[in-house]
């Protein structure tokens, strides 16, 4: 057991140490700032500002989702009894449910405005969590339907707001860019999943109910609303006619590119190859979220140890290591090197690829858990360099769809992969060496661009 709190120390430390660096320098620029430029000062400021308006509500949303993870399964398997083939179908039709609503949320979102799929959202969301109060399975189903939805609308629509409105507000003009924000982000977000753990399980402990962390959910999705409905302003789609502050009139001939969203991807390669990149990479990563304890256990077994791992201080250690690795791109681009953010992406590509075929090779406890922990950091890693790839790469205009769209191929990964999951080291290990070719083929996709 001395391994896993050796790494959770090791983790905390680290990123303690880069978070205070990156802090003194911040206090350094604003110093040269404060000699050089006011208007910088005051830029810096109105950022400050509008972070303050985003990310409490991006915190409350995502905790929202964290607080049910732990005890899904355990809601619908113990609590419910309902059998193990109903809870796969049940974890399937959300997916499925994503894959479908990713066609259309996202042009509803760009045509009616962003802010009102983020209200709507958090009423979806709240309805599917309120609906593990009822023991009839097609209430459970309605649930994980709308469960899909909403799913796909908190990985497009929030960002596809923020992005555009930092747009709007023209605060990239004096040399900023929204990098050091995805890189927040993801850093908050690996901090509110450990607290959002903690807080379900003693929840659970308090009230002997399952069912008080979905409760607990709804507080903060209904937090998000009000903050939403008072401080966010509207944005819509199609920015190229204006500035993204007027609906688009019901009648207006679309454009090419807003006519179908499927094209407007194929004819850009650079689209093409992030929608590989997002179906291998975070396809692989909700593959591995299943099957990462199974894999620790047999290779705890294996190494002759019968006590229980422990898993709460596991998870600890795998959230701060991708707490670690969005810290790591923070840091690498403040200090502006020459390497570009697809190349930084490909080398975690290929870097998150020999995570997955290591298990395979060796059932050695200490790598298989040294290969998790690397591959949270590459998890650190690429949310923030995708989001920034993103943010330049599609127009404000077409956002909320073409994010919405790109989720598709990535939704019916993980679909096809839970309807073929069976029992058994042999599948597990297909698995991993299926994602890890996959995610090559993500690195080889993102490489050609850097070629040309």
């Amino acid at each position: 057991m001395a391994v896993y709190d050796f790494f959770l120390v090791c983790f905390v430390a680290t990123n303690f140490c880069l978070f205070f660096w990156q802090h003194a320098q911040n206090d350094k620029d604003q110093d040269l700032m404060g000699k050089s430029n006011e208007a910088v000062i005051a830029a810096t400021a109105a950022k400050w500002q509008f972070k303050k308006r985003f990310l409490p509500v991006y915190l409350l949303v995502f905790g929202a989702d964290w607080l049910q993870g732990p005890y899904i399964y355990t809601l619908y398997k113990d609590q419910k009894g309902l059998s193990e083939a109903t809870v796969a179908y049940l974890f399937t039709t959300g997916f499925f449910a994503a894959a479908i609503s990713a066609s259309f949320v996202g042009a509803l979102a760009d045509r009616h405005g962003r802010k009102a799929a983020c209200l709507f959202f958090c009423v979806a969301y709240s309805l599917s969590c309120l609906t593990v109060l009822s023991n009839s399975i097609f209430i459970l189903f309605a649930g994980r339907i709308l469960g899909g939805v909403s799913s796909t609308l908190m990985y497009s629509v929030f960002e596809s707001w923020m992005v555009t409105e930092y747009h709007r507000q023209h605060m990239g003009h004096t040399g900023g860019s929204l990098s050091d924000i995805f890189g927040l982000m993801t850093t908050l977000n690996g901090i509110i999943a450990i607290l959002a753990g903690l807080f379900a399980e003693a929840i659970v402990d308090f009230t002997k109910n399952q069912v008080a962390p979905f409760l607990s959910a709804v507080v903060c999705l209904v937090l998000a609303y009000s903050l939403i409905s008072n401080q966010w302003g509207e944005n819509y789609g199609d920015s190229a006619k204006g500035d993204g502050l007027l609906p688009r009139d019901e009648d207006e001939v679309y454009q090419e590119k807003e006519q179908n969203g499927f094209k407007y991807i194929l004819k850009d390669q650079r689209l093409w190859a992030l929608c590989i990149t997002s179906c291998c990479f975070e396809g692989s990563m909700y593959l591995w979220i299943f099957f990462k304890f199974p894999a620790l256990k047999l290779a705890h077994k294996e190494a002759g140890q019968d006590s229980d791992l422990p898993f709460g201080i596991i998870f600890a250690a795998l959230m701060c290591a991708m707490m670690l690795g969005s810290q790591f791109f923070t840091s690498y681009t403040a200090l502006k090197l020459p390497v570009s953010s697809t190349m930084l992406l490909t080398v975690t590509l290929s870097i998150a690829s020999f995570c997955f075929i290591v298990p395979v090779l060796t059932h050695s406890e200490t790598i298989t858990f040294w290969c998790f922990c690397l591959f949270e950091i590459c998890c650190g890693i690429y949310f923030p360099s995708m989001a920034h790839l993103k943010e330049k790469i599609i127009d404000d205009g077409v956002r909320a769809k073409i994010y919405g769209i790109m989720r598709i191929p990535l939704n019916v990964f993980v679909v096809v992969g839970l309807m073929l999951t069976q029992d058994g080291l042999r599948h597990r290990e297909n698995v991993f060496i299926i994602c890890s070719g996959g995610l090559i083929c993500a690195a080889a996709a993102l490489g050609s661009l850097i070629t040309k």
